[in-house]
């Protein structure tokens, strides 16, 4: 564009009259030119506005832009002799004219402020680059000059400036995602909530950072791609993907001999979070029509610890009132091992899917039974009751039963299996089948075990934590109370 625009300065120099024409002066031997034609339609067609001066001050050029943002068209401003009296204050002009021949007699580019004045009379504020146009001669042959209102240029600037901020110092997660649903850029703290790099996170299916909860997650990037931005943040629960294991079974037992993989209770707890997410459509500002959105800017902030203390607190207030309806409802019952039962069936809502109650044949005799003889637990009651409660057969547990084995340490044992290992495992165990998480603690009275009480649950349901040990134990404690009152009234 340096070089037509030379051309340009060349024959239009002290000569106002042959210039005009749809974008500024055209010479004669060019007028037919479809170079010519094509820089007209690229000056028009610029979003900067801007004029051109050559060596004598005389305005060769003034685009569509120039004439919005200061009203003098292209045919009152080409021709016009430094812009003092019309574009410029009589006040200003020495220093503008000034800044200009600068700008035409000094290499590279230079950057102005000041005002220019619009056609009717207002003032605009107004950032200049200015550039000198050279002659063949090697002299200055004129200065073209792009300018846009500083408001436009400080909104630009500070578009910018916000962009970086959020990639670099914001305190929540930014992610821009492409049509695709593939992560194209993301800043530190996004990067640290998904658990891997920056770079490496970047053009990766979403499937292979979350677990549990992609499926909302790119359903709610797709709504906002088709319909926009929702009317308001929305909370997803996901599980990110941890390093492939292979499934199997896990025990781990809470008290003085605690083993287990997970001392601080759910193994999957830390992998699942709940972010508080907000959703943007981008598109491109040079769309005129139809827009074609370009991603989602999802924003998201972590809110899982207060979401898991409202919980927690709600889960607390529960139980509590569970203990309390329990308690009420077995000092009805005239026979203890029925008020045992119905501790067992105020326990189960919204906790567990199955209740055993097994108890010690013969009476308590400590770990290990009477003799040395291995401990026999009998099956004495179930919730909800399957036909099979009462029997007054010992229940045939394998060795290492995380029932015998919370009888053995006087403790609650935590269990879960996961993976292929699933078929079979309830069966093993003498548990109802779909059984994949269970719990069991153990029957305490006057300082002797009556007996060990185990809560299941099936696939729908998370594992037990610690929260549910503490829970559970509470129970035992109750229904144990009413099995050493039931047998010493035998």
């Amino acid at each position: 564009m340096t070089a037509q625009s030379e051309t340009h300065f060349e024959h239009g120099a002290g000569d106002g009259g042959e210039l005009g024409g749809a974008a500024g002066a055209v010479p004669p031997q060019l007028a037919d030119s479809g170079d010519e034609q094509l820089l007209a339609a690229l000056l028009d067609g610029m979003d900067a506005a801007l004029f051109a001066l050559d060596a004598d001050g005389t305005v060769t050029h003034w685009n569509r832009e120039a004439e919005r943002i200061l009203g003098w068209t292209q045919e009152e401003a080409v021709g016009r002799r430094w812009l003092t009296g019309w574009a410029v204050r009589a006040a200003d002009a020495d220093g503008v004219r000034a800044r200009l021949l600068g700008a035409m007699k000094a290499p590279g580019r230079q950057v102005h402020e000041f005002a220019l004045l619009r056609k009717d009379g207002g003032r605009v504020l107004v950032r200049m680059q200015s550039s000198g146009v050279r002659g063949p001669d090697g002299r200055p042959a004129g200065v073209y000059c792009a300018f846009s209102e500083v408001r436009t240029q400080i909104d630009l600037e500070r578009s910018i400036a916000l962009s970086e901020a959020l990639f670099e110092d914001a305190g929540w997660g930014v992610v821009l995602v492409d049509a695709d649903l593939r992560p194209a850029v993301a800043n530190a703290h996004a990067a640290r909530a998904l658990r891997v790099g920056r770079t490496a996170l970047l053009g990766r299916p979403l499937g292979e950072l979350v677990d549990q909860g992609v499926e909302e997650l790119e359903s709610a990037l797709q709504q906002v791609l088709a319909e926009g931005p929702q009317p308001g943040p929305a909370e997803l629960w996901v599980t990110l993907r941890a390093n492939p294991r292979a499934g199997g079974e896990a025990d781990a037992a809470d008290g003085g001999g605690r083993t287990g993989r997970e001392p601080g209770g759910d193994p999957g707890r830390d992998l699942r979070r709940c972010w508080r997410s907000g959703f943007l459509r981008l598109v491109s500002p040079m769309a005129e029509e139809t827009p074609v959105p370009l991603g989602v800017a999802w924003f998201f902030l972590d809110v899982t610890d207060t979401r898991r203390t409202e919980q927690d607190a709600a889960r607390f207030r529960f139980r509590g009132n569970q203990l309390h309806r329990a308690a009420r409802a077995a000092a009805e019952c005239e026979d203890p091992m029925e008020s045992a039962a119905v501790h067992l069936d105020f326990a189960l809502a919204g906790f567990a899917d199955h209740a055993l109650l097994d108890l010690v044949a013969g009476g308590p005799d400590g770990p290990g039974g009477a003799d040395g003889a291995p401990v026999r637990l009998v099956r004495t009651a179930e919730a909800p009751a399957l036909g099979s409660a009462a029997t007054g057969v010992p229940v045939r547990y394998p060795e290492g039963h995380p029932a015998l084995q919370a009888y053995e340490r006087c403790g609650p044992v935590r269990t879960s299996v996961g993976g292929p290992a699933v078929e079979g495992w309830a069966r093993a165990r003498r548990w109802p089948e779909g059984t994949v998480h269970g719990l069991c603690v153990v029957l305490r009275s006057r300082g002797r075990s009556l007996g060990v009480l185990t809560f299941l649950r099936g696939a729908s349901r998370r594992g037990f934590d610690r929260s549910d040990a503490a829970y559970a134990e509470s129970v035992a404690d109750r229904v144990a109370a009413a099995v050493d009152l039931a047998r010493a009234l035998a």
